[in-house]
Order: structure tokens, then sequence, then C-alpha cells
């Protein structure tokens, strides 16, 4: 029986190059990899959008929160795998103006922060980072629009009552400078930011014990992509879910293998790999279903989903491939 042949786009991260060179591959399928090229994020943005409307791609790289919207809503014309190419911890994220009186996270409350998107999943771990620092979504006034230039903003309409739209045509990085709001959450660092200098710098001084005391205490290294494969795709060898979902988590073990043995990514990379031991990149359902749980009901706090959508409801067709 010939080998079954997929598509998948992704971003060029590190964590994938097993599979994107074929150093890795899923059991008994030729697996095509498009990838983003110099970690651009135009690139990035492009390919999550052809996984939805290109119908010669099988299965890309995607947003988990838009994935929960559409369960929410509904929509199973894609199915979600249990890998994810993406993760990233978000304290990181936050930024003020560099003579901002704003200290701490809680300081926010009944502030003005802008944010690129009120339903991404990079957004609604933004919350979850909030809630553990004493800070709930709706104490703060949100403003969401573009950080710089248009890029990766979703706009949305229909916000809760704390939460509007930014001014047409204003980057939310100048309002920041401006003083029309007190902070800004980005994924991307915005252009002028500046560790010391300014105008823009992160309000969490110490981001890496930050970081790591989220991690400790809620065990949660965020994912924000997942993969998603098309449901006419999945209909015709359901094994495909189970298949892909392993070959990511072989590349992801290739991958951690490969930076324990050459740690030279920075001068002290061996000295900061001790996380590996947590598993904190690792693929699956099980490994990955406490965190999935917390998603999902910060979703269903947040309103994107009118009902809680349970893990197992999330990945509802991975589980009937197994």
């Amino acid at each position: 029986m010939a080998d079954a042949t997929l598509t998948l786009t992704l971003a060029d991260y590190a964590r994938v190059m097993p599979l994107a060179v074929g150093a890795v591959a899923p059991e008994g399928v030729k697996l095509n990899v498009i990838t983003g090229k110099a970690g651009s994020w135009p690139d990035r943005a492009k390919l999550l959008g052809r996984a939805l409307t290109d119908p010669s791609v099988d299965a890309g790289e995607g947003s988990m929160g838009q994935h929960l919207s559409r369960i929410g809503k509904g929509d199973r014309r894609f199915i979600a795998l249990p890998a994810f190419p993406l993760r990233n911890f978000t304290a990181r994220d936050l930024y003020v103006a560099k003579d901002s009186a704003l200290r701490t996270p809680k300081d926010l409350i009944g502030k003005r922060v802008g944010m690129y998107s009120w339903a991404a999943s990079g957004s609604i771990w933004y919350r979850h980072f909030l809630r553990w620092c004493g800070v709930e979504a709706d104490q703060i006034q949100w403003l969401i629009g573009d950080v710089d230039v248009p890029q990766i903003s979703q706009p949305g309409s229909d916000f809760p009552p704390h939460v509007k739209s930014a001014p047409a045509g204003r980057a939310l990085s100048e309002m920041l400078i401006a003083g029309e709001i007190d902070a800004l959450y980005s994924p991307p660092r915005p252009t002028k930011y500046h560790p010391k200098n300014g105008p823009i710098v992160r309000l969490v001084s110490d981001v890496r014990g930050t970081e790591q005391r989220y991690f400790a205490e809620t065990g949660v290294y965020p994912p924000q992509h997942l993969v998603v494969m098309r449901r006419e795709v999945w209909e015709r060898d359901k094994s495909l879910a189970r298949r892909l979902t392993d070959a990511f988590i072989r590349s992801t073990e290739y991958f951690e293998t490969q930076q324990r043995n050459f740690p030279y990514v920075t001068p002290w990379h061996d000295l900061e790999n001790e996380l590996s031991a947590t598993g904190y990149h690792a693929d699956g359902l099980e490994p990955n279903r406490h965190t999935m749980e917390l998603f999902c009901e910060m979703g269903f706090a947040l309103g994107l989903t009118p009902k809680l959508v349970s893990v197992d409801d999330y990945f509802a067709e991975y589980l009937e491939s197994m």
C-alpha cells in the first residue's frame, strides 16, 4: 500500500525542523512541509491562514483560541491534534512607558491596557497570567488594535463592556508613549522597546523569576498554537491524526536530544536547559490535559464560548483515531 501524502504548513520554529528536513516522519506518510523563512511574523500569519483556507493544505499550525471558538459555535470543519509547535511565557510581553509609575501587574487594576486581540490564544494566556497575579480581566479597561503596524492584530467585535477597539489608524505603542493607555500586551516586541533607554520598557523587571514561579505554581508553559487537520483528510484515514501527532512527539524528542548534546545556542544554554526534565515541551494529549483544561476554562470565563468546552470535546476526533 502506497504511503499517504500530507501537506503541512508551519512557521520555521527550531523544534519543528526535524520534521521539516525529514529527520523525523509520520509512520506511512510522505510529508510535504511548507515553512516560513527567517522567523518572519508575516510569513507565519500567511501560513496560519493557508491552513484554514487553502484546500491544497491538509494540516497546519493553527490558533488554539480560534479552534476553541469554532467548537463553541459547533463548527467541526477542522480537527485539533495535541501537537503544540508554539509555546511562550507571557510576563515578558507586558510593556509600559519608561516613565510609568506602574511597578507590578497588580498595579494594572483600573488602568487602560492595549492588546492585539481579545480572543487569540496568546491573549487568553495573558489573562490567565494576570489572574495568577491577582488581577481579573474585567478589572482592566482594554483597547484592542494594532501594536505598531498592521501585522498580527485581530480587532474583532461584540466585545464585553470593558473592552473597546482602539481608534482607527492609531498604533497602541504610540498611544502608550503618549500616555493614552497605561500598558501594552504584545507578542512581538514593540519597535520602540528598549530594555534600558525606552521609550517603551517591560513592566515586569524580573521576567525569568516571575515566569519560573508561574510555571512552578500552575504547571503551565502556555501553548498558543497547535496543529489542525481538515476534516475530510481525517475522514479518509482517521489514523493520520495519531500518526502525525506521534511524529511531532518524536520531533520534540529529537530536538531536545540535539540541544542536550550540542548546548551552544547561547553561552549558558547548558545551564538553562534544566527545565527539559519537566517535559515542558511535551506534545500529546495526556501531558497537556491540565493545561488544556485551564485554557478551555479561561475561554469560557472570558465569554469566548457559550458553554465550557471539555478537553475531550476539543480533541474528540483525535481521541476517536486512537
